[in-house]
């Protein structure tokens, strides 16, 4: 009788012990979805509004840019305005929400700070989000002729790329692409994209934000799932060790 009351109590202590393990892995894999999904994307509704004519050039939500370079931008922004009423934004955001991509980001944004045609006219809208590093320019049809979709998208993809796989040189991409558009948008001829040495593979080794996220997502809940299943496991075999 004193045998079996100790095996019981024995076998309610590993219980006790086996369910707290399991609860604390559950609560580690909770915290993990939780610091893992994108509490801190960024939606159109929560960007500030812009309006027609405003001097506002630059928003830097993902902290990319130095204080130097976004000075630099939007005072040459800024003059290309007054110059030639073209009027060039950049954008920075961290992450975008579920089902957003980039084009659609900035096509929303478009609409919501530029919401008529003719507010629409003279305006370029460049996007980037800096965890995918994905670009994406939003134009009016009163630049068009000057700046044609085609060039705008080598803005976007090859411009700034280009630094952008060098190590994620954010402050010469964006310097370089305001280079670039406020040639063309004053009428001067374009400088083209940068010149890359065809002997550097960069399209190779660039892996972009998302995919490493991803492989290690895979890792977290592959581990997750194996002591899931071995720790009871072994908790059985014990017990059955113990018993005999």
């Amino acid at each position: 009788m004193v045998k079996c009351l100790s095996q019981l109590a024995g076998w309610r202590t590993l219980v006790r012990a086996v369910s707290t393990l399991a609860f604390g892995l559950f609560l580690t894999f909770q915290l993990w979805v939780f610091t893992s999904s994108p509490a801190g994307a960024t939606g159109v509704y929560s960007m500030p509004n812009v309006a027609v004519g405003e001097p506002t050039w630059v928003i830097d939500q993902a902290e990319t840019m130095s204080r130097v370079t976004r000075n630099q931008i939007s005072g040459e922004l800024g003059k290309l305005a007054k110059q030639t009423g073209a009027e060039v934004r950049f954008v920075t955001i961290h992450r975008l929400d579920y089902g957003e991509t980039i084009e659609s980001f900035a096509q929303k944004l478009f609409q919501k700070w530029f919401p008529t045609p003719e507010d629409q006219a003279n305006q370029v809208l460049l996007v980037l989000d800096n965890v995918t590093n994905t670009i994406a320019v939003q134009t009016g049809d009163g630049v068009k002729a000057l700046l044609s979709d085609q060039m705008a998208e080598s803005v976007a993809q090859e411009t700034m790329m280009v630094p952008l796989r060098d190590g994620n040189k954010y402050n010469q991409a964006f310097l370089d692409a305001s280079e670039r558009l406020v040639a063309v948008l004053s009428g001067q001829p374009d400088p083209g994209p940068p010149v890359v040495d065809d002997t550097v593979q960069t399209e190779g080794t660039f892996a972009r934000a998302e995919e490493t996220d991803d492989r290690s997502a895979t890792i977290v809940v592959v581990v997750l799932l194996v002591l899931a299943t071995v720790i009871p496991m072994a908790t059985y075999y014990l017990y059955q060790a113990i018993q005999s």
